[in-house]
């Protein structure tokens, strides 16, 4: 299912160009203030410098004056910012050098800032997929994988269901439109899975022949 992705991408995206029949549905990326929020919880390390700058503050107003007071929380401030930059930086990279593929037969995930690899997802191995629809319209597709595939937590992510370490479930990590993307995913799974597999059988005279 991974696989190394260093060659030129024939189509963005995608190691290689799809099969005759194949059709690409949709494409996209994470949103990155989305992408900050939800899996490097940038708003969460923000309010822990805000509480680290207000207890400094309140802890040496009554000792010194007003100014010095407020000097003495300046270093929380500035380190805060400082992390709270270098995060949004971290969804930036992951964001753009992610792309999310879905074709009439699969779902490709190219990820990785460092190492790049793309997952290819046939709709008959997966199992569910669950949309998380948060406000303002992002949200995550999260693929319950069926069969003997197993993929590493700390391989994909951020691309992947938070919390399920047992079993990694990949996702569309914070895509816009969440909505509108789950129901062209839903409908081009229906009519893949529901297709007819046609194969080749083997003639009854040739069985008793042997």
């Amino acid at each position: 299912m991974p696989h190394d992705d260093f060659e030129i991408e024939p189509i963005a995206g995608l190691p290689e160009a799809p099969p005759e029949g194949e059709q690409i549905l949709w494409q996209g990326r994470p949103d990155t203030w989305a992408l900050a929020r939800e899996s490097l919880n940038v708003n969460w390390i923000a309010g822990y410098f805000a509480i680290l700058a207000a207890w400094r503050f309140v802890s040496v107003v009554d000792l010194m004056p007003m100014g010095q007071a407020i000097g003495a929380m300046v270093p929380f401030v500035i380190l805060g910012a400082v992390v709270y930059g270098l995060l949004l930086a971290i969804a930036y990279v992951q964001a753009r050098c992610t792309m999310y593929t879905i074709t009439s037969a699969r779902v490709a995930m190219r990820i990785g800032a460092a190492l790049t690899l793309t997952l290819n997802l046939p709709y008959r191995e997966l199992g569910t997929a669950a949309l998380d629809l948060r406000k303002g319209g992002t949200g995550t597709i999260a693929f319950d994988t069926m069969g003997e595939t197993r993929l590493s937590y700390l391989v994909i992510w951020p691309h992947a269901r938070p919390w399920r370490f047992g079993k990694t479930q990949p996702a569309l990590r914070c895509i816009p439109d969440a909505e509108r993307v789950a129901a062209i995913l839903s409908d081009a799974a229906e009519a893949r899975v529901s297709t007819p597999q046609v194969v080749r059988a083997v003639p009854t005279g040739a069985v008793a022949a042997e």
